[in-house]
This record gives C-alpha cells, sequence and structure tokens, in this order.
C-alpha cells in the first residue's frame, strides 16, 4: 500500500510527463491535429507537405494533491523528508491526488490530398493516468504508529482506493474535410501496457495494546498489480514489448458556422489494455497482530506489506483506458479569441471546464486560461506560443499558481513554501514542417492527390454511405 501511494505522490515534484492543454486547441499545431484527431494542421499555399517533431520536446505533465496531508506531502515532494506529524488523525479525512501524463516520443504527419484536404498521420506516446482517494492515517501508520492512541478502536481509517496505469501508444490518425465546413477524423492505436496498480480497501480497523508492544490491524479488500514491488521494475519495463497488449480509438467532428464559431468534439482513446504478463490480483480479509512494534517501525511496514503481497494470485484482467468526452467552442474577434472546453472522464473520476483567452499578435500568441477540474480542483493556466505555417514552438502550465509554488520549494529545498493544494503543471513542444509546399491546384504542376484516383473518394462519406444502405 505504501509504495502505491508514495510513487504516485512523489510524482507530484518530478513527474515530466498530459493534462488536456486546452490552450492548444484549435490552433493547428501538430499537438492540436494529434489531439483532436478531426483538426487540420497544414495551410494552403503557405505549409510544407511534412511535419515532426523530430525527437524533440512534446510533452506535458499535471499532478495535483488536495486535503490536509499537503504540508507532509510539501516536506516530501520539496524537502525529501516524509514526516506525518502535521497530520490530523481519527477522523479518517480523504485526501486526493491526481496525475496524467503524455508524452511525444516521434510524431509525423503529412498532407495526403488537397481534394477533402486529407493529412495522416503516426506517433508514439508514452501516457499515465493515476487517481488515489487515501486517509491520512494510511500515510501516517507507515511513519509512526505512535501517532495512534493506545487502547482506543480505529475503524476505517485506511480505506483507500486507487490507481495508476502506464503505457505506450502507437497511433495511426486520419483526417478530411466533409465539406468547407464540416469535417470528421479518427485515431486508431495499439498499445504496450509498461506499468499498472490499483488499490480499494473497503474495511479497516486498527487496535494498538496498552504496554503489549502489539498491535492488531485488519483490512479487507483488493490489490492488482503487474508486479510485486518497486524494485523489480527497472529500464526494461520501459521498452514496449507488447507483453501487455491494448487497443483504443478516438475520433472526432467540427464545424465553423459562417459567422466564424467553431464547434468541435471528439470521443478520445476509448479502449483498454489487457494486463497477462507477470499480473496479480489479491484478495484479502483478515486481521494480523503485529509484535515487537516499538522502535521497529521498518518491520511493522513490512508486515503491513505482507497482508497483500503473500496473498498474491497469478490473474489476468483487462483495465479501461482514460477515455475521455470533449467539447470546445471558439471565435475569434480581431487580435481576441475567447474558447470554452469541457472535458468529461468516461470510465474514471474527473473532468474540466475551461475557459481559454487568447490574445494574437501577427506569429505570437499568449493565453489566460481559468480551469475548474471536476474534482473540486481550481487553477490558471498561461501559455506562449510562436507560430508559423511551417514552425511552432510553445511553453505552459495548467496550474501557474501551485506550480510556481512547487518550483521555488524545490529550489529552496522549504516544505513551507506554498500553501493550498500541492500540484505542478508543465507542457512544451517543438514542431517543424518540411517538403514542398502545397499549393492550390492554380498555383501549381503537383497537387498531393489532385491526379491519383485512389484519393479521389471520401473515406467518411464512403462509410456513412455503407450504414445508410444498411
Amino acid at each position: 500500500m505504501k509504495k502505491l501511494l508514495l510513487a504516485l505522490l512523489a510524482i507530484t515534484s518530478f513527474g515530466v510527463a498530459n493534462a488536456q492543454q486546452y490552450a492548444l486547441f484549435g490552433t493547428k499545431t501538430m499537438f492540436d491535429a494529434f489531439e483532436n484527431p478531426s483538426q487540420k494542421s497544414f495551410t494552403l499555399d503557405s505549409s510544407r507537405r511534412f511535419s515532426s517533431n523530430f525527437f524533440l520536446p512534446y510533452f506535458g505533465t499535471n499532478a495535483v494533491n488536495m486535503g490536509s496531508s499537503r504540508l507532509a506531502i510539501r516536506k516530501l515532494t520539496q524537502a525529501g523528508v516524509f514526516d506525518t506529524r502535521s497530520l490530523p488523525i481519527g477522523t479518517g479525512e480523504v485526501n486526493h491526488f491526481f496525475e496524467n501524463s503524455n508524452i511525444y516520443v516521434a510524431a509525423f504527419r503529412l498532407f495526403k490530398s488537397y481534394k477533402y484536404q486529407k493529412e495522416m498521420g503516426f506517433s508514439w506516446q508514452i501516457r499515465s493516468d493515476a487517481h488515489i482517494d487515501y486517509t491520512n492515517e494510511t500515510l501516517a501508520i507507515f511513519d509512526s504508529f505512535e501517532r495512534f492512541t493506545p487502547d482506543k478502536q480505529y475503524t476505517g481509517i485506511f480505506d483507500t482506493k486507487g490507481y495508476q496505469q502506464s503505457y505506450h501508444q502507437f497511433s495511426f490518425t486520419y483526417r478530411e474535410n466533409w465539406n468547407k465546413r464540416l469535417a470528421f477524423g479518427l485515431k486508431a492505436s495499439v498499445l504496450s501496457g509498461i506499468l499498472y496498480n490499483k488499490l480499494d480497501v473497503s474495511d479497516s480497523y486498527l487496535y494498538i495494546a496498552p504496554e503489549s508492544d502489539a498491535l492488531l490491524i485488519g483490512l479487507k479488500g483488493t490489490y492488482s498489480a503487474n508486479f510485486s514491488d518497486f524494485n523489480e521494475v527497472d529500464k526494461k519495463n520501459f521498452f514496449p514489448n507488447f507483453k501487455n497488449p491494448g487497443l483504443s480509438l478516438s475520433f472526432g467532428t467540427n464545424y465553423t458556422t459562417k459567422k466564424g464559431l467553431f464547434l468541435m468534439a471528439n470521443v478520445k482513446d476509448l479502449g483498454f489494455i489487457w494486463w497477462r504478463s507477470n499480473t496479480q490480483r489479491t484478495s484479502i480479509n483478515q486481521s494480523k497482530i503485529i509484535e515487537n512494534i516499538e522502535n521497529n517501525q521498518s518491520n511493522t511496514n513490512q508486515e503491513i506489506k505482507d497482508i497483500f503481497l503473500l496473498s498474491e494470485q497469478p490473474k489476468e484482467f483487462l483495465a479501461p483506458t482514460n477515455a475521455k468526452l470533449d467539447v470546445y467552442l471558439s471565435k475569434r474577434y480581431g487580435f481576441y479569441k475567447p474558447a470554452v472546453a469541457v472535458s468529461k472522464n468516461l470510465f474514471y473520476k474527473g473532468g474540466d471546464i475551461a475557459f481559454v483567452n487568447t490574445f494574437i499578435v501577427n506569429n505570437l500568441s499568449g493565453s489566460i486560461t481559468p480551469l475548474y477540474n471536476l474534482n473540486g480542483v481550481f487553477m490558471v493556466g498561461l501559455q506562449g506560443k510562436y507560430q508559423t505555417p511551417n514552425f511552432e514552438v510553445f511553453m505552459g502550465t495548467d496550474n501557474f499558481v501551485a506550480t510556481g509554488y512547487q518550483a521555488y520549494g524545490l529550489i529552496k529545498k522549504d516544505a513551507y513554501t506554498g500553501s493550498g493544494p500541492n500540484g505542478a503543471s508543465f507542457y512544451m513542444g517543438v514542431g517543424i514542417k518540411f517538403g514542398n509546399v502545397v499549393n492550390h491546384p492554380q498555383f501549381a504542376d503537383v497537387i498531393p492527390g489532385i491526379n491519383d484516383k485512389s484519393d479521389s473518394d471520401s473515406f467518411f462519406k464512403n462509410l456513412f454511405s455503407i450504414f445508410k444502405r444498411k
């Protein structure tokens, strides 16, 4: 239990890996086109035919911890000290930790055909999602059992739920115009699982016998993972091997009205991973007496973990990916472009409501994004972007205040820097287009797809006509 909690919580300080980055929606960047499959990223008469990140940085990170554990987490992530003396115990108060990440290791996109504005792309991503609800007592028992009053019965104080899932995602994207205002796109992906943890403690109790140097702990719940101990995890786990395979699908559409209102909707990463390599699912419902606890905290911690570890049973299982439903609306007024984005997780808790305010001057733009996360977190994001038809570079954060406190606290190694929820968010990207310019037919002798009969049909019109005939 401790290994899951501390590993996830530590990500707050050094996790480099995706918030949704709503300020990049509707920007026609390479990120926008890969994340929102109906979006285009090439501009006729200006852009070159191919684009790539050339293994340059193209990533983001977002992590938030909420609850009265925030000082203890600051001590852990900013000062490197595991100290829970500030935690109130005995109430079963629940804290919440969230993390999601997305790294584009490699991305390549091409302009396929002038007719229907066809684009296709290939990408390799590393993704991670985590959500854990944990009590103060769950942290405190692994720091010092002396925090708990002897001869007192504690119930429900270790009830904890959480999961973490990370995987490689290899994708093919395709988009095309239906007409001048309407477009469709899809993203099909093959997945390779890296790490998986899921913990669900539904009932628990603790009793420390007075003057007997022993405690009684009871736990009921389940634990699923694809490894037994973090010491087993090495570099080999992070290379794609498809021992834990999966599939996912994203599809979306966008429409621009005559008055310039842009509307976009997507279902993203709807899929699953079949965890079947070195996997185990543990079900426990037992009490355990741990003796000789005085001055032996490490042994006590191991005895608690053994309640799960010694009951492991090999078992394969399916786990859904963190699919989302997104809706986005925007309209430009001169140098100002306001936008609203609403995103809801389909299988897990959470979602976002964001109001993106973008100010554009020539090739430069800056965005301010107040955002409310449906888990009860309010954040303000900032972004800067320089973009031409053949080059893009951007940098930003979805949680400016918390990230600033976290960075300053890390530099100073001071746990008392910052207030409110712990958090860290940062993203950046560089994309370059190359090759021939994609011109209109009247301006060039050779236009991709203009004389190619294989590209003369619309994939989506043919697809929809099949359903119509049925």
